[in-house]
């Protein structure tokens, strides 16, 4: 039985003390023996520190939004693996839609990144997820699988790989992928492991939903068969909303 993960991707919102307060008002939320899924934030770079303060002696995970593909050299704004895990940092979302649309990642950077984060023994989400043009133009599936085909190239164990599932139309924007739209994706991806990996590997690895996921339709996404739970953006920014949904995973 695979365990659902809720995952929290504050992106570029909150201060260092702002976030310190939101971090705090989850976990006063947070019955951790209630909670049955493994559950993370990934705050801003600047308020890690303070917010690992935060969660050191609970069940939530450190996640960072971002990492370089290389351990150190002139990369003047980029933030390596060996500097999140000396923050606390368990685990680190990649390829995510806003870094492919906004500052040029392709599907071999997130994979360069992806492998220098599991290199040094860090847990993965790799963001996948078609655009609206995409989907009316009938290719979501072909998108999808491509960019799980190559961000995951050369990978031969998944172990510490989740994959999340991000319609590009559904982020930020209030619309939601239908549970059955997302489900067909979520399979297709699974059947895509399936290809590379084997039955086995297929059967294991946990595949995320986000876009637009709030308290009124977790429950029902996360119901679906091939959904192991959700990667939050905008719900995540509110304490209430975000324990509501990690309780609809639970």
């Amino acid at each position: 039985m695979r365990k659902k993960i809720v995952v929290g991707n504050w992106k570029m919102n909150k201060t260092v003390a702002e976030a310190t307060d939101l971090a705090a008002a989850i976990l006063e939320k947070l019955d951790d023996g209630a909670v049955a899924c493994e559950v993370g934030i990934a705050p801003p770079f600047p308020a890690l520190t303070e917010v690992g303060n935060v969660i050191e002696k609970s069940a939530v995970g450190l996640v960072a939004q971002n990492c370089h593909f290389e351990d150190d050299g002139a990369y003047t704004g980029e933030v390596s693996v060996n500097m999140l895990a000396s923050l606390g940092c368990s685990c680190v979302i990649i390829g995510h839609s806003e870094r492919r649309q906004y500052f040029g990642e392709t599907n071999q950077t997130v994979n360069l990144r992806l492998k220098k984060a599991l290199d040094k023994g860090m847990q993965v989400i790799m963001c996948v997820g078609e655009t609206l043009e995409e989907r009316e133009s009938g290719v979501t599936e072909k998108v999808v699988t491509e960019q799980v085909r190559e961000g995951l190239k050369d990978v031969s164990d998944l172990g510490d790989v989740v994959l999340a599932y991000e319609p590009v139309w559904a982020i930020g924007t209030g619309k939601t992928a239908t549970p059955e739209q997302a489900e067909e994706v979520h399979a297709s991806i699974r059947s895509t492991i399936s290809d590379m990996y084997g039955e086995v590997a297929a059967g294991q690895i946990r595949v995320q939903y986000g876009g637009s996921v709030k308290p009124s339709n977790a429950a029902e996404l996360f119901a679906k068969p091939n959904i192991d739970g959700g990667l939050i953006g905008g719900a995540s920014l509110k304490a209430d909303d975000f324990v509501a949904i990690v309780k609809a995973a639970s």
